[in-house]
């Protein structure tokens, strides 16, 4: 990683364009090529500098209902299980942990009722029958940028 995907890491977290071309922008900032910008997401995304590039929106002042769910998964099957859970485009976040409770996930849906829904069909496909469910009471954090430095 070279200075120019550093600088170009900040700029993805903190002033990603809003343009038809972003990256044409944050080429023209950088002083390189929409294509090498690209080329450099690419590489940097490969080797799990960046997971995903994407809008975060508040989902509650949209009116969406969020849940952090807890499951206990035997060992053998937490492969299986983790790929039904990502399955879902409204599971954002899906984690193993320590502990009986070893699987923590959370579902953003357009209501408590669809998050019921996928929490029941997760049930079924899964054979997992206790899910432990923790609506979202308060938002603590929205957004963490990562100043990358040399």
């Amino acid at each position: 990683m070279d200075n120019t995907d550093r600088e170009l890491l900040n700029l993805l977290q903190e002033k990603f364009p809003i343009h038809k071309r972003p990256f044409l922008v944050l080429g023209e900032q950088l002083g390189i090529s929409e294509d090498e910008v690209i080329n450099r997401i690419k590489m940097l995304k490969e080797n799990g500098y960046i997971r995903r590039i994407g809008g975060i929106f508040d989902s509650r002042s949209l009116g969406y209902f969020s849940t952090l769910c807890a499951i206990s998964v035997p060992a053998q099957r937490i492969d299986e299980v983790s790929d039904i859970i990502n399955g879902y485009s409204c599971v954002t976040h899906n984690y193993i942990r320590d502990g009986a409770l070893n699987m923590w996930f959370t579902v953003i849906a357009s209501s408590r009722e669809k998050v019921d829904e996928v929490l029941e069909e997760i049930r079924e496909k899964s054979q997992i029958s206790r899910i432990l469910s923790f609506p979202s009471e308060k938002i603590y954090k929205i957004k963490t940028n990562f100043n990358i430095k040399e």
